[in-house]
């Protein structure tokens, strides 16, 4: 699971800097952020649930 999310991380990262690269993809900015930011949060909610599951 941790592979997918790490994956998930680089795709909207390299979404992100294509969009910030090419100037009339501003919108692909703000997108590749967002999903970003949801898809790590989501990562930390997961993780540490499982922390709680084995402690």
């Amino acid at each position: 699971m941790l592979k997918v999310v790490v994956a998930l991380l680089v795709v909207w990262l390299v979404l992100s800097v294509v969009g910030a690269v090419i100037e009339g993809l501003f919108w692909l900015t703000i997108i590749g952020v967002v999903l970003f930011l949801a898809t790590a949060g989501y990562g930390a909610i997961r993780q540490r649930m499982q922390r709680r599951r084995i402690s």
